[in-house]
Parts: C-alpha cells; sequence; structure tokens
C-alpha cells in the first residue's frame, strides 16, 4: 500500500516546525532523546533555525493526506564565524532534515533530500553539505544520494554531494 504524503515548499511559518525537525535529527537515538528545549537551548541545534527564513534560506515539508507536517529538509548558508557542524566553506548551503520517527522509511527523508538537491542546483550551487553521526542509519540514504565523506569529527562525518 503506497504512503501518501507530497512535500511543498517551506515558508517563514514552518519555523516551529523545523526546529521540531532540529530536535528530530539530534535525537536520532531513541535511548539518548533530550527534550526540545533542552536541544534548541544549545547554540549548535539552534543555529539551523534561529530567523527563519532568511534570505539564502531554503526548504521544503513533507505533509501528510491531511496536511499535516511529517518531515523536513532545508539548507542556510551558515558564516565562517559561526560555522554549523557540516561547514565545509563560504558558498556551500548546509542542509538540515528530519522525519518524524513514524514517517521514517517510507520514502519520505530521500524525496526530502532529493528535491532539495534539485532546487540547490537551480540556484546555481555547485555543493551541498551536511553533517551526521556515525552510527545514524541516515548516513545509507546520504550516501546513496551522491554524499560523501569529507571529513571526519569525533563521533560525526561531513559529507559533501557535488550538484554539478
Amino acid at each position: 500500500m503506497p504512503v501518501a504524503f507530497r512535500l511543498r515548499p517551506a515558508t517563514q511559518a514552518d519555523g516551529a516546525f523545523l526546529a521540531d525537525m532540529v530536535v528530530e535529527a539530534a535525537n536520532w537515538r531513541p535511548e539518548g532523546a533530550r527534550p526540545r528545549h533542552e536541544v534548541l537551548s544549545y547554540p549548535e541545534h539552534s543555529r539551523y533555525v534561529a530567523g527563519w527564513m532568511r534570505p539564502g534560506d531554503a526548504g521544503f515539508v513533507a505533509v501528510d493526506a491531511q496536511d499535516a507536517p511529517i518531515g523536513a529538509a532545508w539548507y542556510r548558508m551558515l558564516p565562517r564565524t559561526d560555522p554549523g557542524f557540516g561547514y565545509v566553506g563560504t558558498g556551500v548551503p548546509e542542509l538540515i532534515i528530519g522525519v518524524r520517527p513514524i514517517w521514517r522509511a517510507h520514502g519520505v527523508g530521500r524525496a526530502l533530500l532529493q528535491r532539495l538537491c534539485e532546487h540547490a542546483r537551480a540556484e546555481g550551487f555547485g555543493r551541498l553539505s551536511l553533517s551526521v553521526e556515525r552510527g545514524n542509519f541516515a548516513r545509507t540514504l546520504y550516501r546513496s544520494e551522491g554524499f560523501a565523506v569529507t571529513a571526519a569529527g569525533v563521533g560525526r562525518d561531513t559529507m559533501v554531494k557535488r550538484l554539478r
């Protein structure tokens, strides 16, 4: 039975949902889940949604048959002076993705990732970067979509996809 969802562009009104998806991404290990307020109190997480939607931000939200948001993928340009986990250089947007647990392994993340990469390419970007913790099942998705490890950190890797 096909799972019904569709993608729509993210808007400024999606900021709170994107924050929820930052929390989902940070809490990918069920046994290590931290409360929303705790995750978002750290600048290393809040930088991905603070002031959403500013110039250069772009993203997509997956919604179910009732138009309830179930996942999102977006990118943002972070400065060299305040880099994100997956920062690789000026002019390379960093991608963030999160999917509600009940919707994982249903193609939502892949659809979001593909649509965001298409959008970034159309906007003229040559690469997209992301950071993923070792052991996170999403690594398999990223590799299958053309992302490659470019830098290894403590417990996490930076991955980059060439768009052109």
